[in-house]
């Protein structure tokens, strides 16, 4: 399985830094046994958070960055582009609850894997989907839900399906993003909104592109 990468953000003494990074491993829970995991892109790594989050069997979801080629990558950095990586979650799963199978074709049905530029209002490289296998086994099952989709659409699915790498853990404001209040720029200045979530993905279009496409097999339209 890839590693997770935990950013130092503040950069403070080696000393610091080791002391934080305890605190931190200690914090984590460790995973559970019989868990399994499943990377995917799919633009916005809010939304793709929420989505999953909400189906039985998921235990969690982290927001992150994987598939390129900088170290360490900040949030500024993936979204100007030029590092090749994705905006990515990576959910955990108890396979006896959901199966690998059921959340791959979630996937295809959540996003809009026709386009090879972005997603929805999010355009560029790091909003592209793609699915990040470990094995022949995992791509297999890809390969599958991808066929699956394209026929059900009738048109070319161009969602890639790329070798696991490194997962960089996005910064903590990300995580849970759809949750609670949220700190947003105005051209007032910053401002606490109550709905920023909900706001940005109604204006960003998400849910009325994947009904066009999908319809009743949306899993998350409107969510």
């Amino acid at each position: 399985m890839p590693r997770i990468i935990y950013h130092d953000y503040l950069k403070p003494s080696l000393l610091f830094v080791l002391i934080l990074l305890a605190a931190m491993l200690r914090a984590l829970p460790a995973p559970a046994a019989g868990t399994e995991t499943l990377t995917v892109a799919g633009g916005c790594f809010w939304c793709v958070e929420s989505d999953f989050e909400s189906v039985p069997g998921v235990i969690g979801a982290v927001s992150g960055y994987t598939g390129g080629k900088t170290a360490s990558p900040t949030y500024d950095q993936v979204s100007k582009g030029g590092t090749g990586h994705y905006e990515a979650v990576q959910i955990t799963f108890d396979p006896a609850r959901v199966s690998r199978e059921t959340l791959l074709n979630m996937f295809f049905r959540s996003v809009d894997p026709t386009d090879a530029d972005g997603q929805f209002c999010d355009r560029g490289e790091s909003y592209r989907t793609a699915v990040f296998v470990s094995n022949t086994g995992e791509k297999a099952l890809v390969q599958q839900a991808k066929t699956d989709a394209q026929n059900a659409l009738g048109q070319t699915v161009v969602t890639p399906i790329l070798q696991a790498a490194t997962f960089y853990l996005a910064e903590a404001y990300h995580q849970d993003y759809y949750k609670g209040d949220k700190l947003v720029l105005t051209r007032f200045g910053p401002k606490r909104q109550k709905n920023a979530y909900k706001a940005y993905r109604k204006a960003c279009g998400r849910d009325a592109r994947v009904k066009q496409l999908w319809g009743s097999d949306a899993p998350f339209a409107g969510s």
